[in-house]
């Protein structure tokens, strides 16, 4: 099974995205062979007619569509933040998305019992969740993510995982201990590639990195998508784009089959 790459929208930089809007890059994006977009909560600029309108073009093509919500599913408190849920939900039912992502936030030992009821709610809709790894130690954290993943089983409550290749750095953590314990849980990749400057991480693409990319990417399943998630930029963005997409479907054929060899 061929490696869906889709383009994380973020990847344009914000400034741009907000300047042009996220329909503009979605096309951009399948202009340059993309399977899909994940589309952005925090760079929406005109919200649901937003949503519909990259919806008509994106399934009108037949590619895939994830909707990122930058919102918290649990309060610092630990309790469960529904109207945050329930805007995801409705964001992604807009934008005819299948998948969601968020981030645990401030989920904790007191959060266990909320977690029925977040069972409860994803009955009612076709939507997937995944959860991801975000930069924060609450929430991004090895340890935090085992102990989410443990008590969602408990709870008979199974749920993927985004994993983030790079924002484990962030977090202090080794990203290929966590491919090795959480790649059962994986069912999305944010490709991203980091370099340490000065007092702080970047993102970089892969062919960049100071991160064992490839042993990470060969620690976690095959044949779930992978989404661009490192800085898109040139002159030319349809072919700059195009190269990386080309690359990272070179880099799953490499790792699918290892004979063959990637210039």
């Amino acid at each position: 099974m061929a490696t869906p790459v889709l383009i994380s929208l973020s990847a344009f930089g914000a400034a741009e995205v907000r300047r042009h809007g996220q329909l503009w890059f979605t096309q951009l994006s399948l202009q340059a062979g993309a399977d899909g977009v994940e589309v952005r909560s925090e760079l929406l600029v005109d919200g649901e007619s937003e949503l519909a309108a990259i919806a008509q073009v994106v399934r009108a093509l037949g590619k895939d569509l994830v909707y990122s919500s930058a919102d918290y599913l649990w309060a610092p408190d630990g309790t469960l933040d529904m109207p945050a849920l329930e805007r995801a939900l409705l964001a992604a039912q807009t934008l005819l998305a299948p998948k969601i992502k968020m981030s645990i936030g401030g989920f904790g030992p007191g959060s266990h019992s909320t977690l029925l009821t977040l069972q409860g709610r994803l009955k009612e809709t076709k939507v997937e969740l995944v959860i991801e790894n975000d930069q924060t130690p609450m929430a991004g954290t090895l340890a935090a993510m085992q102990d989410f993943f443990s008590a969602a089983s408990a709870q008979g409550l199974v749920l993927g995982m985004t994993f983030d290749m790079g924002n484990w750095h962030w977090s202090g953590e080794c990203p290929l201990q966590a491919a090795a314990v959480l790649a059962p849980q994986v069912r999305y990749v944010h490709c991203k590639g980091v370099q340490r400057q000065t007092q702080r991480w970047v993102a970089v693409p892969l062919a960049e990195s100071s991160s064992p990319w490839r042993a990470i990417l060969r620690a976690l399943p095959t044949g779930v998508p992978w989404a661009i998630e490192y800085p898109l930029t040139g002159d030319d963005l349809v072919t700059v784009t195009r190269q990386e997409i080309d690359h990272l479907r070179a880099v799953a054929a490499s790792l699918a089959n290892p004979t063959l060899r990637i210039h």
